[in-house]
């Protein structure tokens, strides 16, 4: 939605964050004090019973007051767009400064104890259940840790207890002390060697709040503390306070750095790698989280890896690698062809490129652009996109989504030296419960075919329920092995060895998004799973995930983080944060990685990095200068969020489109751009391009051109 800059007495100043039902706004009243304004889409207001479930949230949460618990000051449930504003504090989520700055050392555990089991009391004592405390709902701030106390979209479940909060308090202390999220879940239904479970967890805290938060996460709900007894318990200890604040000298720094920076704009420009900071959050916003008389605990988050002591830190921008600003001088074509058709995909190899039209499946020399392989009658509308890649080529065969006279819907194998059909298979378009399958990506690995989709009921329009699939064929001779669906296998990265899956889960509104590895050695049975923390980018169709030598890299945080882990056991390796310019949200594109998986490629706006797969750090970082082609400042397409061919890899290049519709070859080794290619004739929607060898080739219209790698 467009930003509003007046909402009731508040004038709005910038925008803080984004969620799924609408944003959160900095505010400044007529006597100039501010608020965290949060302001609710126009059409989810309209769902039925939002608007009431809206007020009695607002109107429960304006009776709470205390220390640590941020105020509900003002709301209007009957706006066309309903808003809420909230207390200012400046702080950091506590995921978003566990994530940068580590772990919390014990005075500051035994502080966030302390406030947070103030603020619940404080909640329980007016009769209400939180139901949303978790490491994205708490913020810390110089004078301690904060709840909102109401939710960005005003939600009410029945089924919570206070009991609920305690348990989640006990989640989040065992968050900051050690970087992992509730997980007793996946655990064991014995009680007994649940107990014994927790005890070997909370090892992890210090000796002065293990029996106490190990109360809190007993299995039983009856047996918890109170919010009352876990503030009298940690009073009666009578552990000494901190002599300068109750928080890490670098995490204090960089709270006071972040409010000294704080300006009443945020503007959409250009990021920046590696500035030393983030985003800053006053009242709601990532902070906020539901509370109601009624409210439920949220679904718990899967059982992650513990960090890693060698995790990379945030590159700063006084120590990290230099900005590499990309110019380039014109491509140089090796040669030019038009056809009768307009390519809806290619595919190539070293020596042959796939050319599937509407019309017809052709085959070029990659030397000469002149027809190499009898044409097939085979044709395709998939077209690749964002959302689609119907085509693969692997050890000399290209594997390709098509559809035949009187044979629609198949996955169709050609041998890439004499253009036989080795193999074609049909799939089904639909199944017995009248759901539409569709198709969207294929993928090799090894000796197995992958054809990914997704299943769609025509009855219903719940996003937050896709449900994706996975279909194996035998590569040899297209025999079906195995198919499992689900809603946590949406966008499925399939690498090119091991035989270890990755997906992420479907849209999630109310819940954190998840990725997911799927055993392909195993029938697809399910493997580890972990919390991204972000999920607005979690659509059908490409993933924004990687692989790199054994390693699986995914967007995660608030969509601002790359985390890497292994592949076969989920254990972290890594990660590295992105911050921006301005105060501006992060939101990282489609990453990608080398041929050889030595390396991980991060668009980020205006910027793209070059990441050490080993380790995460960053070998460069170039950047992109001037206009879009509508006249905004110019972008990756890679970084604009889900962007299926936006970025690709030879042996030493990287190639990437940019929003002012050019195509780069940027050298893998310096992060400097060898060429960069634009066609004024190209279609609205951009040309069609792919990578064999070390040329790249490109169908603008009805014209395909090839381009060395080297711009010789």
């Amino acid at each position: 939605m467009d930003d509003p800059r007046q909402v009731g007495p508040y004038q709005l100043t910038g925008r803080i964050s984004t969620f799924s039902t609408g944003a959160v706004f900095t505010g400044r009243s007529a006597d100039g004090r501010t608020v965290a304004v949060t302001v609710v889409r126009p059409e989810v207001a309209e769902v039925p019973g939002f608007r009431e479930r809206f007020r009695a949230g607002a109107e429960a949460a304006r009776t709470v007051s205390g220390p640590f618990v941020l105020p509900v000051v003002a709301a209007d449930p009957e706006a066309p767009s309903p808003w809420s504003a909230t207390a200012a504090v400046h702080g950091l989520p506590l995921r978003q400064a566990v994530d940068r700055l580590g772990v919390l050392p014990e005075p500051a555990l035994r502080r966030l104890t302390l406030g947070l089991a103030t603020a619940l009391s404080r909640i329980h004592a007016a009769g209400l259940v939180h139901g949303g405390v978790g490491p994205d709902s708490v913020l810390l701030a110089e004078d301690g840790p904060y709840l909102a106390a109401f939710d960005a979209a005003g939600s009410v479940d029945a089924g919570g207890s206070p009991t609920d909060d305690v348990l989640d308090l006990g989640a989040a202390v065992l968050f900051a002390a050690s970087g992992r999220e509730r997980w007793w879940d996946d655990a064991s239904e014995d009680a007994r060697l649940r107990i014994a479970e927790l005890e070997t967890v909370t090892g992890v805290l210090p000796p002065s709040l293990r029996e106490v938060i190990g109360g809190c996460l007993y299995p039983d709900p009856s047996t918890r503390p109170t919010a009352e007894q876990l503030v009298d318990y940690l009073d009666r200890q009578g552990q000494p306070a901190t002599a300068e604040g109750w928080l890490p000298t670098a995490l204090s720094a960089e709270i006071a750095a972040l409010a000294a920076a704080t300006t009443p704009s945020v503007s959409r420009r250009k990021l920046l790698l590696g500035l030393a900071g983030g985003a800053l959050v006053i009242g709601g916003g990532t902070a906020a989280a539901a509370l109601s008389s009624k409210s439920s605990s949220p679904a718990p988050a899967p059982r992650p890896a513990p960090p890693s002591p060698t995790a990379s830190p945030t590159t700063s921008s006084t120590g990290g690698p230099a900005q590499i600003t990309l110019d380039a001088p014109d491509a140089t074509k090796e040669w030019t062809v038009t056809g009768q058709s307009a390519p809806t995909c290619l595919e190539a190899s070293d020596k042959v490129v796939m050319v599937v039209t509407g019309s017809t499946t052709a085959f070029l020399d990659a030397s000469t652009g002149k027809p190499m392989l009898p044409a097939l009658n085979t044709t395709s509308e998939f077209r690749s996109d964002d959302m689609t890649s119907p085509t693969a080529y692997a050890g000399g065969v290209f594997y390709y989504l098509c559809d035949a006279p009187d044979a629609p819907n198949m996955i169709a194998a050609v041998d890439g030296t004499t253009g036989s059909v080795k193999w074609a298979s049909r799939m089904a378009n639909g199944d017995s419960s009248g759901n539409y399958v569709t198709a969207r990506s294929v993928a090799v690995n090894g000796n197995t075919v992958f054809v990914c989709g997704q299943v769609d009921n025509p009855a219903s329009v719940n996003v937050d329920t896709t449900t994706g699939y996975i279909r194996a064929f035998d590569a040899a001779t297209g025999k079906g092995l195995w198919m499992v669906e689900g809603t946590d296998i949406n966008n499925v990265l399939v690498p090119p060895s091991g035989s270890y899956l990755l997906a992420a889960s479907s849209t999630p509104s109310t819940r954190t998004g998840q990725v997911a590895m799927i055993d392909a050695g195993n029938q697809g049975a399910r493997g580890w799973k972990l919390p991204t923390g972000a999920g607005f980018y979690f659509n059908p169709g490409w993933p924004m995930t990687c692989f790199a030598a054994g390693v699986f890299c995914f967007v995660g945080g608030a969509g601002n983080v790359v985390i890497a882990v292994d592949a076969a056991t989920g254990h972290e390796k890594w990660r590295q944060n992105f911050d921006a310019k301005n105060g501006d949200q992060v939101e990282l594109g489609y990453i990608f990685a080398s041929p050889d998986g030595a390396t991980v490629y991060v668009p980020v706006g205006s910027d793209l990095a070059s990441l050490n797969s080993a380790d995460g750090s960053i070998n460069w970082a170039a950047e992109l200068t001037g206009a879009g082609a509508a006249g905004e400042t110019n972008l990756f397409e890679a970084g604009l969020g889900v962007g299926g061919r936006g970025a690709l890899c030879s042996g030493d290049t990287v190639f990437a489109t940019d929003a002012a519709k050019n195509l780069w070859a940027i050298d893998a080794a310096t992060g400097k751009a060898r060429w960069k290619y634009n066609d004024p004739g190209q279609p609205d929607s951009g040309f069609k391009w792919t990578v064999g060898g070390d040329r790249v080739f490109i169908a603008s219209n009805l014209t395909l051109t090839a381009i060395s790698a080297h711009g010789r």
